[in-house]
């Protein structure tokens, strides 16, 4: 669908649930929440639903209270697969309705679906329409349209940034959008048990292809002797990487049955490729997928992968 067409589907409905992925991000839920607050400008039944708390540097971001009710119209944002709903929501994973994503490995699985791989983020997207909904933008709108560009972007420090990103996130400082404010929040700030986690991780690190390529891993044992919490860990999987001459840089999180990989890589290797081939996937340089193996068997199989990909690139 076009932005137009969605605009027109959403004017429509007058009883929304937006979804949010669980583990939920600053774009999920910036654009959940700028989505929220420019249907309720229009006078509509809103509410936004996450299978996960919401991680407390994102409080900001939530409205004081939101009705329940019971949904026209079910809309996903920034969520490839509904399994990426949780168990919390995975009730509504065969009935949405709508999906506004930017993720090019979106498992097409909503009735209608507004989809731009080359946005930056969701939260790109989601200023077009609100704009074509006929709403302008206010402050909190902006806040939460930055909130979802300035993360999913690594502060504007990552490849999938363009002039359009640049342009937009400018767009949301002119409306009022709490830049150094909300960078501070996301990037400028950390718990003393995140810092505990770091240290932890990496004496976990583990390199292969003569540091082509690099591991952490992050265990319940990890959590529990540091006290650091899950929302505490975003950006740990930007660490491998950040080493340098590190082409391939993989963050390995311990979950129920197994293990999450998150894939972080340069130019020549295509994170959304390797992680696909165990059920998983995401962009270009920033993928993910599980693995239901040991921390051994997990780390094996996906340097295996990376190492057959590292060689495919001539590296």
């Amino acid at each position: 669908m076009t932005v137009q067409q969605t605009c027109e589907y959403l004017k429509a409905q007058n009883q929304i649930l937006i979804l949010c992925h669980q583990s939920p991000d600053g774009d999920t839920l910036g654009s959940g929440f700028g989505l929220y607050y420019a249907l309720r400008a229009m006078g509509k039944q809103v509410r936004v639903a996450c299978s996960d708390p919401i991680p407390p540097q994102f409080s900001f971001l939530l409205p004081q209270q939101m009705p329940d009710f019971a949904p026209q119209c079910v809309a996903t944002v920034d969520v490839a697969d509904p399994q990426l709903l949780g168990s919390g929501l995975s009730c509504w994973s065969e009935k949405v309705d709508l999906c506004i994503d930017h993720h090019p490995s979106n498992r097409k699985y909503a009735q209608r679906m507004l989809l731009r791989a080359d946005a930056a983020a969701t939260a790109e997207i989601m200023i077009e329409v609100i704009r074509e909904l006929g709403v302008q933008p206010d402050q909190t709108m902006a806040n939460c349209i930055y909130t979802g560009l300035c993360t999913d972007t690594g502060c504007f420090q990552y490849s999938n940034v363009t002039s359009h990103t640049l342009r937009v996130a400018a767009d949301m400082i002119d409306l009022g959008a709490d830049a150094y404010r909300i960078n501070r929040r996301m990037f400028g700030t950390k718990s003393k048990g995140r810092i505990a986690m770091e240290r932890e991780v990496l004496d976990s690190l583990t390199y292969a292809m003569d540091g082509k390529i690099a591991l952490i891993a992050v265990t319940s044992e990890m959590l529990a002797r540091t006290g650091a919490l899950e929302s505490e860990l975003d950006g740990l999987s930007s660490l491998p990487r950040e080493i340098e001459g590190v082409q391939v840089g993989i963050t390995l999180r311990e979950k129920p049955g197994g293990f999450k990989v998150s894939l972080r890589t340069v130019e020549k290797i295509d994170a959304s490729q390797i992680c696909s081939a165990f059920g998983g996937g995401g962009h270009a340089r920033a993928a993910g997928c599980f693995i239901s193996e040991s921390l051994e068997r997990c780390r094996d199989q996906i340097i295996k992968a990376a190492q057959a990909a590292c060689k495919e690139a001539g590296l």
